[in-house]
C-alpha cells in the first residue's frame, strides 16, 4: 500500500493538512503521514524526513505564504528547497501554495485554498494510481484551484 506524507503549517489560515487527507482518503487507500511545521521555510526538511525516515513514496507541501514581499520571498525559498529535496531523494513533492493576496476577499481565499488542495491530492492520486490520466491532460491547460485555462488550439 503506498504511503504518502503530508507537510502542512501552523501559519496557513485553514487547516489544509485536514482537506488534503479528506480528499486522499475519500478517492483511494492508502498510508498517510502527518508533519505540521510552523511555516513554508520549514516544509522542505519536513518532506526530506517524510520521504527519508517516514518511507513515504510521495509527498504534498502544504502552505500558506504571506502577501508581503518579504513572504514572496520566503515562498520563493521554501519551493527551491522543495525542489533540491525532490532531486536529493527522488521523490515527488507536490507544493501547494496559496498565497495570501491571490483572494479577493477571506471567503475566496478560503474557498481557493480548499479547492487547490484537493486538487492536488487528486494529482497524488493520479501520480500513485493513474499516471496515464495525467498523460491524457497533458497540454490540457489544467489549474488547481481557479478555472482550467484550456489548450491553444
Amino acid at each position: 500500500m503506498p504511503k504518502v506524507g503530508i507537510a502542512d503549517t501552523t501559519f496557513s489560515r485553514i487547516n489544509m493538512g485536514k482537506i488534503a487527507i479528506d480528499e486522499l482518503r475519500k478517492n483511494a487507500s492508502m498510508q498517510i503521514e502527518r508533519y505540521t511545521v510552523p511555516g513554508v521555510k520549514d516544509l522542505p526538511v519536513a518532506c526530506k524526513i517524510l520521504i527519508e525516515k517516514k518511507k513515504c513514496d510521495i509527498v504534498m507541501a502544504l502552505g500558506m505564504p504571506g502577501s508581503q514581499p518579504i513572504d514572496k520571498m520566503c515562498a520563493h525559498e521554501a519551493s527551491q528547497g522543495i525542489i533540491q529535496a525532490q532531486l536529493m531523494t527522488n521523490t515527488h513533492i507536490i507544493e501547494v501554495f496559496v498565497h495570501e493576496d491571490e483572494g479577493k476577499d477571506e471567503r475566496e481565499l478560503a474557498w481557493l485554498m480548499e479547492k487547490r488542495t484537493r486538487e492536488h491530492a487528486q494529482n497524488v492520486i493520479k501520480l500513485l494510481f493513474n499516471k496515464d490520466k495525467l498523460e491524457r491532460e497533458a497540454g490540457t491547460g489544467q489549474r488547481q484551484g481557479f478555472a482550467d485555462v484550456g489548450a491553444i488550439r
